[in-house]
């Protein structure tokens, strides 16, 4: 109908986008872990860790309570939880972050909101935080 040259079922896959796109629209709800290798649009809502090798975008009624895991990542709507980015991080609009982020680039407009610490260095989370309390407790 659309085109008039015929093709074998093998030749479809050459046809296939090359990168992977999910969606979570607005409406719905996940409670669980989301693991995949391509990009990753949140409109809706996830309780549960949200990792991938590229890049996640959390629209402006997207909500995640859980951790982030991902290359690059664009926030408009509410994160509560562990960010870890390998590029750059990006709070856009009204978006809201409550908790510590790991990244190698952040950027922020004046209207986002970020509560937690910022590391942009190489160190592990784990020996972040034992600092911290190391700090913590000589100050005191």
């Amino acid at each position: 109908m659309f085109n008039n040259n015929q093709k074998s079922k093998g030749d479809n896959k050459a046809m296939l986008p090359t990168s992977t796109v999910n969606i979570i629209g607005n409406g719905t709800s996940i409670q669980g872990d989301i693991v995949c290798e391509g990009d990753i649009r949140i409109d809706g809502q996830v309780n549960g860790l949200v990792s991938t090798k590229a890049k996640i975008v959390v629209g402006p009624e997207g909500e995640i309570t859980g951790d982030l895991v991902c290359q690059s990542a664009d926030i408009l709507g509410r994160v509560t939880g562990i960010i870890k980015v390998d590029e750059l991080l990006f709070l856009k609009g009204n978006a809201l972050v409550k908790g510590d982020v790991y990244t190698a680039h952040f950027e922020m407009e004046p209207t986002a909101k970020f509560n937690g610490r910022c590391y942009m260095d190489d160190q592990q989370p784990a020996d972040n935080q034992k600092h911290g309390k190391t700090v913590l407790q000589e100050a005191e």
